[in-house]
């Protein structure tokens, strides 16, 4: 190996922690809420460009977010459950460690989905354009997110001498790898594929007045084909079943599901939602519910 070729390698951070005093301030942290509050805002100014209320992204984020940090972290826990309970596991402790790293999208997602439905209807609006409005702000968050790993030195791919290689240290390398140096920046790929996603999804949105769920459902789809790729250049610990690992499966089966929605919700409801008449709706029923 050169000396050239080293200069060309992505270099690993110096560190990921800084300790103001007694309160250590960690990247990883740091870029998760950066990335929660410009999708809130991104999110905010596409649900009102659509007709819909200003400030109900704000609301309906209150409940979206702390739901999805704990869907994410409790998928992370439960599908490698082997980093924290198995014989060399950190403890039931370091599960509860999220500033270490370790939110599982899918968990996210779904529990975020969960809260978002509730924000939504204490907020009185209909919940498909409001994940229309944030699939793209979603997507930004996670290509923002991702350089938390970059900072951990963690889920990184397999060894490579390309020059866009991530310098790992020794201390992060895995066992069975530590006589490499350089691995690929799997980190790198998922930030700029989800910044691709956005660019696609803002376009597709505008070009085919996509509404009804379907801009999320796009979102779904697009994410799992990248992740399905990126996963398969990942060497950390991870459950495999007929081959592949468990977020393969995930990617696959979600995705179909994501591709069958946008073609089953099309046929059934094309064009635009109208957020006023649906936001009505959702605000008669509760009237409903509450006589």
């Amino acid at each position: 190996m050169t000396s050239s070729e080293v200069l060309a390698f992505i270099p690993s951070p110096a560190q990921g922690v800084w300790n103001l005093g007694p309160i250590p301030v960690r990247a990883y942290a740091l870029l998760i809420v950066a990335g929660i509050i410009i999708a809130v805002w991104f999110g905010g100014k596409r649900y009102v460009a659509r007709g819909g209320r200003p400030g109900a992204i704000t609301d309906i984020a209150i409940w979206a977010v702390p739901f999805g940090i704990i869907g994410g972290r409790l998928y992370h826990v439960i599908t490698d459950n082997q980093l924290y309970f198995g014989p060399d596991g950190k403890g039931l402790v370091a599960a509860f460690r999220i500033w270490d790293g370790g939110l599982g999208i899918w968990g996210a997602v779904a529990l975020g989905a969960l809260g978002g439905w509730i924000g939504a209807r204490r907020a009185g609006v209909a919940l498909p354009p409001v994940a229309d409005a944030i699939a793209p702000a979603i997507a930004l968050a996670q290509a923002i997110g991702r350089w938390g790993n970059y900072f951990n030195q963690e889920l990184f791919g397999k060894p490579t001498t390309v020059p866009w290689a991530l310098e790992i240290d020794p201390a992060h390398r895995p066992a069975g790898y530590e006589q490499y140096a350089t691995f690929q920046p799997t980190f790198l790929y998922e930030s700029l594929w989800l910044i691709g996603m956005v660019l696609v999804l803002v376009w597709a949105d505008k070009r085919f007045r996509m509404g009804h769920g379907r801009v999320f459902a796009l979102y779904v789809l697009l994410y799992c084909i990248g992740r399905f790729w990126i996963e398969s250049l990942r060497i950390d610990d991870a459950h495999h079943i007929l081959g592949l690992r468990l977020n393969d499966w995930t990617s696959i089966l979600v995705g179909l599901g994501a591709l069958i929605y946008l073609i089953v919700s099309a046929r059934l409801r094309p064009g635009p939602d109208d957020i006023a008449v649906e936001n009505l709706q959702i605000q008669a029923e509760e009237l409903a519910t509450e006589e």
